[in-house]
């Protein structure tokens, strides 16, 4: 789906789309469908609510790229308080962060001194931190950073694999080879062909494969789909290797499928919602929409009066 999502990307990419985005009424909706908010205050209410209905959360604040150590450590201090916030009202302790959020543009370093600061928390609470894939140029580094951070702290931490890449099998074994939680994602970054399908069926098949793989041989793999045929695809396949539901999850985004999300619940699966917030929500809103051609469609239809 590389060719829908960079034009989609390049023109929310242009300052006078993000100024109409952040200023309009309509586009302030719209955020409030796939963001729980711009503050953890806001976000806590929409935690409970899904952990009334069964559904538990990874909390994530929105972000990245900062060109500070000041900006560095205000994130994590919204990450550790949101592991402590959760823990005291009784919601497991799961986050989801990004290192470009921690300091990774100011050095490995860094970024990696600070994931250990919010890892301790974690440990500290009971619980567990989603290292978040970003885009190819951050790949590698990220998986050392993961590398070395999920030896120090193996139960308290995991990773983020992106199945539109070509290396996405290698670093799947790489991650079962170390006993490392995956959660699989099919990837929502404009990337050039030299590294990633163009081809959603590629993508797709990718995801199909890697996804048996990581339930017959992974620990704990999050299924992080919204397609209801890799869905179904999964539960069959578990079925019919005789793996139990409690050996997995399914995973969606905050405002997406909520009816499958009730669903899956329902019949016994778990699942976990990526319940992100903050103040730094456009590229996360521009990502949401530039993902499925149907994503784009439902804002446009919003516009038109549809």
């Amino acid at each position: 789906m590389q060719w829908f999502r960079r034009p989609v990307l390049a023109i929310a990419e242009r300052d006078a789309v993000e100024r109409f985005a952040r200023s309009s009424g309509l586009t302030r909706k719209l955020v409030d469908r796939f963001v729980a908010g711009e503050s953890l205050d806001e976000a806590l209410p929409k935690v409970l609510g899904l952990s009334r209905l069964g559904i538990t959360s990874t909390l994530d604040l929105l972000g990245e790229n900062v060109s500070t150590s000041e900006a560095a450590s205000a994130a994590v201090a919204t990450f550790t308080t949101t592991l402590r916030e959760l823990h005291a009202l009784g919601l497991e302790p799961n986050i989801s962060i990004k290192l470009t959020m921690l300091g990774l543009d100011l050095g490995d370093e860094i970024a990696f001194a600070n994931t250990v600061a919010i890892l301790e928390v974690a440990r500290e609470v009971g619980g567990f931190v989603r290292i978040d894939m970003e885009g190819s140029d951050y790949t590698e580094r990220t998986m050392a950073t993961f590398e070395t951070a999920h030896d120090r702290f193996p139960e308290e931490v995991g990773i983020v694999i992106q199945t539109y890449l070509f290396r996405a099998r290698a670093d799947v074994e790489r991650m079962m080879e170390r006993g490392a939680r995956v959660r699989l994602v099919k990837g929502a970054y404009s990337e050039p062909p030299s590294v990633a399908y163009s081809n959603t069926d590629d993508t797709d098949d990718n995801y199909r494969r890697l996804m048996r793989l990581l339930l017959e041989h992974g620990r704990y793999p999050a299924i992080a789909t919204h397609d209801p045929k890799l869905i179904a695809d999964a539960r069959a396949f578990a079925e019919a290797k005789g793996i139990p539901p409690d050996r997995y999850e399914f995973q969606m985004l905050y405002g997406v499928r909520r009816d499958a999300q009730i669903d899956l619940i329902s019949t016994g699966y778990r699942t976990r919602v990526y319940v992100p917030f903050g103040i730094e929500w456009y590229p996360y809103f521009t990502r949401r929409i530039a993902e499925r051609p149907a994503n784009a469609l439902f804002v446009l239809r919003q516009f038109v009066g549809g």
